[in-house]
């Protein structure tokens, strides 16, 4: 439908883009070599810019932000250290190819190397068989993971997030969903647990691990402070709020859901986010398919299956921004976009200083009533809180 309509009424088609989504993107051009290895490694590769207007007292504070969606590259049966040399190996690929398309901060997907975590869920959990599954969890300071991905963030000057199931020897070895965050010189900068956990349908995550306690961290990198609002998150406004309040330039929404249930929202939620908060979103999802072995159900009266639905089409539908030009935003899930069935790399390229361009136009931060807000917030967590609802006397 879009190319007939960018063919036949391309006038049209893109005063209607402009007004839904802003002005476009600029198109980065990729080396040969990033073509050579997107083939070789079977990795899609799409890039593009964003539009920032020059300052005459700022440099202008220019990254890349790579983003990563992919299938797992061997069976679901597998077993586990044969799953993470496998992955590892298809980290190790597309990290090289990140690095030759210049990207400074590379964000997987939620719980990356580990096969969809509610399946393991439903499959393996509720019925009581949670080995082996429970072995990928592992420290998200010294585990694995953790190691071998710094050695490759310290190669290629790159800061790595790695979302991940941590195994938190601590603290009676509990499980938390985590993102790790490791910078350009191959050194743990810090982790942050996801904050909300879903218990709608068959995402009842809260089986194997519970909300995190780690607040909402920003962490400060030589490339920009990012922060990680993961997967469920992005269904909660104050959890993006929170992340601003902190000071975030770009939040990463590292997720693993189904176009059943999320793809109506999926669009939406990231972009509302940078527009409200006024920093750069980067919404990446799992691509395609799962087959387990065994059939399971959610037992919600649905037949048994041995596949896990068809994940969101596109990695990222949202690494927006408003752009002040037009006063307007842009979402990179209309063009470009990715597979919804292949492996593949969004590289965006942002100027930080778009962030304080749109604070000074909108002034959504000099607006809004924080006090006011916390005033009732404080009032409705107690047993006694009364609505403010007025009714005729």
């Amino acid at each position: 439908m879009v190319e007939i309509l960018t063919k036949e009424r391309k006038e049209d088609f893109e005063k209607v883009q402009a007004i839904l989504y802003g002005k476009q993107t600029h198109e980065i051009k990729v080396s040969d070599e990033v073509k050579k290895l997107s083939s070789l490694y079977q990795i899609e590769v799409v890039s593009c810019g964003f539009n920032c207007k020059e300052e005459q007292l700022r440099s202008r504070r220019v990254i890349r932000v790579g983003l990563f969606q992919h299938q797992h590259p061997v069976p679901t049966s597998s077993p586990i250290k044969e799953t993470r040399d496998a992955t590892f190996k298809l980290a190790q690929q597309v990290i090289e190819l990140a690095s030759k398309g210049g990207v400074n901060v590379f964000c997987f997907q939620e719980a990356w190397n580990v096969y969809e975590k509610r399946e393991i869920c439903r499959l393996r959990f509720a019925h009581e068989k949670k080995t082996p599954w429970c072995e990928y969890a592992e420290s998200a300071e010294h585990g694995p993971t953790t190691s071998y991905l710094a050695e490759l963030a310290k190669q290629y000057n790159m800061v790595i997030i790695s979302p991940i199931l941590e195994r938190d020897h601590v603290h009676g070895e509990t499980i938390w969903n985590t993102a790790v965050v490791i910078d350009n010189h191959g050194d743990y900068l810090g982790k942050h647990r996801k904050n909300h956990i879903p218990r709608v349908g068959d995402f009842n995550e809260s089986t194997y691990y519970f909300e995190g306690n780690t607040g909402h961290p920003v962490f400060e990198t030589e490339f920009g402070k990012i922060a990680i609002n993961i997967c469920y998150g992005r269904h909660h406004p104050l959890n993006w709020l929170m992340f601003g309040l902190n000071g975030a330039e770009v939040v990463f929404n590292p997720s693993a859901t189904i176009g059943e249930l999320s793809e109506p929202l999926w669009g939406i939620e990231a972009r509302n986010a940078a527009v409200a908060n006024s920093y750069f979103t980067c919404a990446i999802n799992r691509v395609g398919t799962e087959v387990f072995d065994h059939e399971f159900t959610s037992r919600r009266w649905k037949i048994c299956t041995q596949k896990f639905r068809t994940f969101l089409w596109v990695q990222l539908r949202s690494c927006t921004k408003w752009v002040k030009n037009s006063c307007n935003m842009r979402s990179v899930r209309i063009l470009p976009g990715l597979s919804r069935t292949k492996n593949g790399l969004l590289i965006a390229e942002l100027d930080l200083n778009l962030c304080r361009q749109i604070k000074d136009h909108w002034g959504f931060q000099m607006t809004q009533r924080l006090p006011m807000y916390a005033e009732l917030l404080n009032k409705v967590i107690t047993p006694d809180f009364v609505p403010q609802i007025v009714t005729k006397k």
